[in-house]
């Protein structure tokens, strides 16, 4: 088994903004610094999660910069996000590896949708272009294409592709994966976090962990241990805000959401296309929330939902531009 250079508890960090849209930097430092507090061993910056599409790259940079300099040796640093141009990427993730970060997330080619030979050409050309660990983020929902077994076989071979992060849910793969090569395995579904660990995987890289990531490292040391029972218990407590956040609106927008029903950020704001919830998605989201009970280190008592504030999407001064 490839030794971990990530950690097991991973943040997909959202992007804190302004009410203008743009980065609110202090609410930035105070989240990092809340989460790897509360039991975050890494921290995925502009990824998915993150609003990478809307941020430009020295935005991603300096969130790097920014998370090095409050997580410190707590916690590893991953650059996520990337690009479907492989050039861009490359030298994206070189800039990350100059800024500090730890390692970084390759996620497949996005609508542009080559081919597995093409697929595996990028990810390799991106890995050979940084001596940093690479996860490889599969994630077929949103990319449109899936990365096939045999790619992973062949992605595996590569010194510095370590892992993947798997939010394609075929289990039966990820066993299979993990039999046939030394790759790591992160769970990027935050509903199937225990049934990944269950099987061998080796972490999570979680949008729920943004809001609570103490139960997160109790079910992950709990498995590392053998204790089933204490795993089950916390993954039964936190379906319910796992609903909340990922059922009803991208887990940006959610997490957004909550984060600031909670105080813990200064605005729920967005970047178009997205858009904070409509009422009746706000309402799920909150009924949801209303069923939450126990989760070690959330107290919910104070959680102040403000639709106003959240409605609608900002444009940045700056778009993210590719060139």
């Amino acid at each position: 088994m490839t030794e971990n250079p990530f950690g097991q508890v991973l943040v997909a960090l959202v992007t804190p903004f302004q009410a203008d849209g743009e980065v609110a930097w202090d609410d930035v430092e105070r989240l990092i610094d809340s989460v790897v507090s509360e039991g975050a061993d890494g921290i995925v910056v502009s990824g998915t999660t993150g609003e990478t599409s809307t941020l430009t790259d020295p935005e991603k940079i300096k969130l790097i910069e920014v998370a090095k300099s409050v997580a410190g040796n707590r916690a590893k640093v991953i650059q996520g996000g990337g690009s479907n141009e492989t050039a861009h990427a490359m030298d994206l993730y070189r800039q990350a590896e100059q800024a500090g970060a730890d390692g970084v997330m390759i996620v497949t080619p996005y609508y542009n949708k080559p081919t597995q030979a093409g697929v595996l050409t990028h990810f390799r050309m991106i890995a050979d272009a940084t001596d940093l660990p690479v996860i490889l983020y599969d994630i077929p929902g949103r990319s449109g294409i899936e990365i096939k077994y045999d790619t992973l076989l062949r992605a595996a071979q590569h010194p510095n592709i370590a892992a993947v992060k798997d939010a394609k849910g075929d289990l039966a793969e990820v066993s299979r994966v993990l039999n046939e090569t030394d790759l790591l395995y992160f769970s990027g579904d935050d509903a199937n976090v225990l049934p990944h660990l269950s099987i061998g995987a080796t972490g999570l890289i979680g949008v729920t962990a943004n809001i609570a990531p103490g139960p997160y490292r109790i079910i992950v040391d709990a498995v590392n241990r053998g204790d089933l029972h204490t795993a089950q218990a916390q993954h039964r407590a936190l379906e319910p805000l796992v609903r909340a956040t990922m059922s009803h609106v991208p887990g940006t927008v959610s997490s957004k959401y909550i984060l600031h029903g909670l105080g813990r950020i200064a605005s729920p704001r967005v970047r178009l296309p997205l858009v904070g919830p409509e009422d009746h998605e706000a309402a799920r989201i909150e009924d949801e929330i209303a069923c939450v009970k126990d989760i070690d280190g959330l107290d919910l008592s104070g959680f102040r939902p403000d639709r106003n504030a959240a409605a609608g999407g900002a444009l940045p001064k700056v778009h993210g531009t590719t060139r």
